[in-house]
């Protein structure tokens, strides 16, 4: 498959490298048009089944992954994926977990850690990455 996101499509994120994904919030009706190849979600319950690939990650909102090494092949996977297929992130409002995992996966394609927060706000939505331990998180990630 060598497909990938509209990069001017609402939630859609580039990347340095120009990898393209695309965050958005499950609470939210599916965005219309091209559909994800492969999903990555944020949620403390799993997700109910979807009609494309996924992946569900355990993670409570406005709290931390419970499984940081699952989290860390889970984040690499999407960026690897993202190369070649349309790759969505999502948790339930799209900002707090979906900016952490984004500004994470931000920092495996190059961004420093200090500064993946604030590449995250100004790229993707002004309010990713909600809490203090999810800033702190993303700026030891890597």
């Amino acid at each position: 498959m060598t497909a990938t996101w509209d990069p001017t499509a609402s939630g859609v994120l580039r990347l340095p490298s120009g990898r393209l994904i695309r965050g958005r919030g499950l609470r939210h009706p599916l965005p219309e048009g091209t559909r994800p190849d492969f999903a990555l979600y944020l949620l403390g319950k799993e997700p109910p089944a979807v009609a494309w690939e996924s992946t569900w990650l355990r993670w409570p909102d406005f709290r931390l992954p419970a499984d940081r090494t699952e989290t860390a092949a889970a984040l690499r996977e999407a960026l690897e994926r993202s190369g070649t297929e349309r790759v969505e992130v999502a948790c339930g409002g799209g900002q707090g977990r979906t900016g952490t995992a984004l500004a994470c996966i931000a920092v495996l394609d190059g961004v420093p850690g200090a500064e993946a927060v604030s590449y995250v706000r100004k790229h993707y939505a002004p309010r990713a990455v909600e809490t203090p331990w999810q800033r702190k998180f993303v700026k030891r990630f890597g």
